[in-house]
Order: C-alpha cells, then structure tokens, then sequence
C-alpha cells in the first residue's frame, strides 16, 4: 500500500536528521503493507532523494499549486491508497486539492489548537498585546474547509479532539488522539550557563507571538524589587527575539534574563532550574511539559494542550489563563514562599506523565495504522 505525505519540514530532506529518522521508520511500517512513502516537502536542493522504501520529492520554495500537480501526479503514478497532510491549512488544502476525483483516502493531522480563540486573538485587558498574524484567520476558514471532507483525521490531544466536536458536530467523533511521541530517557543534567540567580526559572520555547514569552517578562518585572535574586533564562530562537530584547531592556530586566539561543541540550538544563515556566496562548500537546515534568522540575503554565488532560491545576502543576501575567506572577511567589509545592509538585507531575505515557500508542506503528485503516 503506497503512501503520499504532504509536509513542510525542510529537515526531512536532511540525512540524519531527527525528522528523517523518523520519516524513515514511518516507511519501513509502509513496506510491510509492501508498499512505499513517498513524501512532498521543501528541501534545501529541491531534487528527489531515494531512502529504501521512503521517497522524498523535495521543492524549492512554497508553491502550492506545484506541490498540488506533482501530487496529483504521484496519486495517480503511483496508486496512492491515501494521502496524509502534516495540517489542515495550506497542506490540508493541498491534499484535497490533489485526491479529488481519485480513489485516493483523506487523511488530515492536527498538531496545533487551531480553534482556540487564542489562534488569532492578540490579548485581553490584562496581557501585553502579542500582535498575532492575520494568516492564522485564513487558516481556520481554510480547516473548515479542508477537515469535513477528511476520510481520517488525526490529532494529539482530547482537547483538540473537543474543540473539532464543538465546531463539526458528531462527525469528528471518530477523530483519533494520538499523542506527540516523547523520548522518555533523561539526559545528563547540565549546569546553567553563568547564572547568577539563587532561584533559576527556564523556558524553552520557539520564540515566536503564540509563546507569548512577554507575560514571563511582566511577571518578572512586578518581582524583580522584592525578589531580587530570581532570574530567566529563555532557551530558543524565533521571530520575536529582537522584541523581546528590546523588552526586557524596557523592562529594567538586563540582570534578570539570560537568552541562551537553541540548545540541544535544553532537557539537560531544565534539570538544572528552580523552575519551568510557560506562557503560551495555545497548544495542540506540549512536549516541553512532558519533558519538565520527567526533569522532575515544579511547572509553571497557562492552561493549555494536556494541561487537564494529563497534569491537572494547583496539583501537578501550578495553572494560569493565557493572557495572565499576573497569576503567572502569583504562581512564582507561590513557589518562592513555600517549600512544599517544590516538593509535591514535580512528584505528581512526574507520576502523570509516565502514567499518560505508558497509556498511549506513539510509535511509528501506531501512525501508520491509523492511516492504512482508512483504506483497509
């Protein structure tokens, strides 16, 4: 059974690399059916690259219309059973585009909270404006378009599972949560770089609007005069740097923040830290939760992805609303002011985690079945 992917992950062209592996285990699951993955993406040559049962069909740049005829094409070349787009927007739209009027099965995957008010709001009365792009109203209206007509849908968590009910109606019952794969083996700890803070808060976050890294900021700034000795250290890299540099300047927060850029070794710093922290709008699941609750830190976050679902508010985590600064601010005095959250709280939220974990089927196996079924 032949397989088509349509995906926008330029690291899948890249020999070695995390995503490729991945791809590749993916199509090893294929040629059990004796079939092949053949996958359209952006790469940096934009030339096909053959890797035992995996066929990488690399694009340059972002042509959609392209990418519809060559899959169009491979659909019809190559008797695609069923197409899989990585989302519901332009990939989504790509792939029904392409499978229209063929015996090809939809198969649609949703990572993100695409219908979460947070996807286009910019803040509310009580946050820093956080300007989000006008391409996120698009996507929705294009997801409208593109999900009722999935044959399978797939997603990585109940509450976007929820949030496709509460807009589709019934027909998305069917919609399989299958969680983000997490690699539970824990790195070596490693020591923050230079700091000089006697109570360390981490965040690792692409530094992009829908992290809403600004809140952190806030919060800090109300504490910096009491607790002078609690500091930030952001591990990323993103569109928004530049802001929020010019932020924490703003802010009188030079000596309390520390931008450490992409580290590979986030997971071992975060074993390092007092804390993590997370402000973001919206999830689809929230990896870098897992991985601080198996670093078996205290969390701070807004409520979001599995908070709910796995880790539950005021018990395994400390929880705030998006948009909320100064309930992110009460949680870190929380934390400061009383020993026994430190404690309790990194136990429960590790004992959620593996329990989640060892509940859930993540293995390429299990992506695959889900999507062969539609064909079956």
């Amino acid at each position: 059974m032949n397989l088509l992917f349509i995906s926008n992950d330029p690291n899948i062209g890249e020999e070695g690399s995390a995503v490729r592996l991945r791809m590749r285990a993916y199509a090893e699951e294929v040629a059990k059916t004796g079939g092949v993955l053949h996958i359209i993406t952006r790469t940096k040559h934009g030339t096909t690259i053959t890797d035992g049962p995996l066929i990488i069909h690399g694009r340059r740049g972002k042509n959609l219309l392209a990418m519809r005829s060559l899959a169009r094409k491979l659909i019809k070349k190559e008797h695609v059973a069923v197409v899989s787009a990585q989302d519901p927007f332009e990939h989504g739209w790509v792939a029904v585009s392409a499978a229209r009027g063929t015996q090809a099965k939809l198969h649609i995957q949703l990572h993100t909270d695409a219908f979460s008010p947070w996807f286009v709001r910019s803040g509310i009365s009580r946050s820093p404006k956080v300007r989000m792009p006008f391409l996120n109203r698009i996507r929705q209206r294009t997801a409208d378009r593109v999900l009722p007509k999935a044959d399978g849908v797939r997603v990585v968590s109940q509450r976007i599972k929820d949030s496709l009910i509460a807009r589709y109606g019934e027909r998305m019952q069917g919609a399989q949560v299958i969680p983000i794969h997490v690699d539970t083996a824990l790195p070596p700890k490693v020591p923050l770089p230079g700091a000089p803070f006697t109570f360390t808060l981490i965040t690792v976050s692409r530094l992009e609007p829908e992290k809403r890294i600004q809140d952190i900021l806030y919060a800090l700034a109300g504490l910096k005069e009491e607790y002078p000795s609690v500091g930030l250290m952001i591990v990323g890299e993103g569109s928004e740097r530049a802001q929020l540099e010019r932020m924490v300047k703003q802010l009188g927060l030079m000596e309390h923040v520390r931008f450490l850029g992409a580290r590979a070794d986030a997971r071992g710093l975060m074993q390092s830290a007092q804390a993590y922290i997370q402000a973001s709008a919206y999830e689809g699941y929230g990896i870098t939760l897992v991985e601080a609750a198996l670093a078996r830190v205290p969390i701070i976050t807004t409520d979001v992805g599995i908070v709910g679902e796995v880790f539950k508010g005021n018990e395994s985590v400390l929880s705030a609303p998006p948009g909320d600064p100064a309930q992110l601010l009460r949680n870190i005095q929380h934390l400061l002011l009383d020993e026994s959250p430190r404690v309790s709280l990194p136990m429960r939220a590790a004992e959620a985690v593996q329990a989640h974990l060892a509940s859930v089927h993540t293995e390429p196996a299990d992506i695959i079945a889900d999507i062969t079924r539609l064909a079956v």
